[in-house]
């Protein structure tokens, strides 16, 4: 096992164990392209699905700027294997706006900056 499947794996026990009271599964959508729909003579959007669970936080307020970090933005770290598909820019999770996506060094969480 490398250094990323130890870190999943602690990472999952403690979500399991110790964390469990923090952790909150979550469902997400990705717009995807549009597809024409010949009966109205629109686009119509499309969304592709997909969950994982994380712990949800609050910024603290010496990070707080009023511009790249607003006071109501959240913070999720998340699992990457726990993850159907990696968050991105645009993404809605947990009914917020995905505004900035990180991975830790080590591939093993994805952080996610989340904007409602």
């Amino acid at each position: 096992m490398g250094l990323r499947d130890d870190l999943q794996a602690d990472l999952a026990e403690a979500f399991d164990g110790d964390l469990a009271d923090a952790v909150t599964s979550f469902t997400a959508s990705h717009p995807g392209p549009a597809a024409y729909d010949p009966a109205t003579g629109t686009m119509t959007p499309t969304m592709t699905a997909y969950s994982g669970r994380g712990v949800f936080g609050s910024y603290r307020l010496d990070q707080v700027d009023g511009t790249l970090i607003l006071s109501t933005d959240k913070r999720l770290t998340a699992l990457q294997n726990e993850v159907t598909r990696a968050p991105a820019v645009g993404d809605t999770i947990a009914g917020m706006a995905v505004v900035r996506v990180e991975a830790d060094p080590a591939a093993a969480t994805w952080r996610c900056q989340l904007r409602a």
